[in-house]
């Protein structure tokens, strides 16, 4: 058995212990039916808590790359087999497949998995089904990537460099931020699960991501705003076409958990808005919605311009005035 002496740099200390094992699988140094470490015997060699070892190895079976064995402990999955000697395993596997592996890029790799989220959502996102989509084996794309979450940051990075900005900005700050956040939505509503990504305290720092926020930056510079105070309607920005745009994944997983669309959902639910309407407790509202003559249609597309609109006018005030 191979022990794991060395450490991979950066990132948390169960990625590590992650990519380490997931490399000797691919470089084939732990073959199907091979015993991975303990988590005693990893918290011991890598100095890590058994709750970091843990997590780890619940990764790996996540992964579909080891599986627990009766009697035996944890294995690299699939049927143990017999050595064989570097030269007869190539041969062995189809030729088909040695040759997409050949053809193999990271730009298809990322273009796969950007599909497979577009389609099926974030949550059905894996590297074998990536693998198994692009017809190599299910180790070959470690090879380009190392793991899932470096994997999503290429699609988020491949996909904010979908929408470009002209070399000449249209005149005035609010042109350009109406650009700018027109820009993203579309890139939002193309990648549902794109919205899904980081947080305002913990954003996604992807290059192409950032080329956004410049554009939105430079189009409130120069205007007499404090670094604070530009940087705080930036994120006022983007936090509104973001914290719409997180409900059109979200929609999609309703739907498909609950094979009901959102009008059938609503439709389902009529008793219990008009128990709530006719209660008494709660006039104001029983009157709007008594007033809806066709019920409520909650357009996203039409809520974000209202919305954008309903903001510029509001910073209109702050960014003009400091300049004058």
């Amino acid at each position: 058995m191979t022990q794991l002496t060395s450490r991979t740099p950066g990132g948390p200390p169960y990625l590590r212990i992650v990519a380490e094992i997931r490399r000797r699988i691919a470089d084939g140094e732990l073959a199907p039916g091979d015993r991975i470490p303990s988590t005693r015997r990893i918290a011991e060699e890598w100095g890590v808590a058994l709750a970091t070892a843990t997590k780890a190895l619940t990764t790996l079976r996540l992964e579909g790359l080891v599986e627990a064995r009766p009697r035996v402990g944890t294995v690299v999955a699939g049927a143990a087999r017999p050595p064989a000697a570097p030269s007869e395993e190539p041969a062995q596997r189809p030729v088909q497949e040695r040759e997409r592996e050949q053809e193999l890029s990271l730009d298809r790799i990322v273009r796969t998995a950007i599909g497979i989220a577009d389609a099926e959502g974030l949550t059905a996102l894996s590297m074998r089904g990536v693998a198994a989509r692009l017809g190599v084996a299910p180790m070959s794309t470690y090879r380009y990537v190392p793991s899932k979450e470096e994997l999503v940051l290429h699609m988020a990075d491949a996909a904010f460099g979908e929408e470009t900005y002209p070399a000449e900005a249209p005149e005035g700050w609010r042109a350009r931020v109406e650009l700018g956040a027109r820009a993203m939505w579309r890139l939002y509503r193309k990648h549902p699960w794109l919205a899904q990504l980081g947080s305002l305290s913990r954003p996604l720092l992807v290059p192409r991501l950032l080329v956004h926020g410049e554009w939105i930056l430079a189009a409130l510079d120069g205007h007499g705003l404090a670094p604070t105070e530009l940087f705080d309607i930036h994120v006022l920005i983007y936090s509104h076409v973001q914290g719409l745009a997180v409900h059109l994944e979200r929609e999609a997983h309703a739907e498909a958990a609950t094979g009901q669309s959102e009008d059938q959902w609503m439709d389902s639910r009529a008793s219990d808005l008009q128990a709530l309407a006719e209660s008494g407790r709660f006039p104001t509202f029983a009157k709007v919605v008594g007033a809806f003559e066709d019920g409520y249609d909650l357009d996203l597309d039409a809520l974000f311009e209202r919305g954008l609109t309903a903001l510029l006018d509001g910073l209109t005030p702050l960014v003009e005035g400091r300049r004058a």
